[in-house]
């Protein structure tokens, strides 16, 4: 699971830049962004069926409700921020990307301390 966080972090990290990129430009959200999120969201995805798969196979974290619902924020957190920064008429659409993936990377790396810490 960390080398999936690594990834992880990179994608949102990579949305992050291309988000700052785009707001100090003054330009609306586009392809690019929706390449670098859509990136992110696949890794994503692949870290949910990893998780799911552990805790079927008997990998359980003492805080279980938690590590679900981070798991499952983790998954839609970059579904909003899309669906936000579309919508968005200004040049301000590339910050509402830099948020969703800084928060990503921040809730990705506390899923894993739930994962690590709890013994899963």
């Amino acid at each position: 699971m960390t080398t999936l966080a690594v990834l992880v972090t990179v994608a949102a990290g990579l949305l992050a830049v291309v988000g700052v990129v785009s707001t100090a430009a003054g330009r609306r959200t586009g392809q690019l962004h929706l390449a670098a999120a859509a990136l992110l969201e696949v890794l994503l995805l692949v870290q949910a069926v990893v998780a799911v798969a552990g805790l079927i196979g008997g990998h359980h974290p003492k805080e279980t409700a938690a590590f679900l619902g981070y798991l499952v924020g983790l998954v839609l957190v970059p579904v909003a921020g899309v669906l936000w920064a579309r919508s968005e008429p200004t040049r301000w659409a590339g910050t509402v990307l830099v948020v969703a993936a800084v928060v990503v990377a921040i809730m990705d790396w506390r899923l894993i301390q739930l994962w690590n810490v709890t013994g899963a």
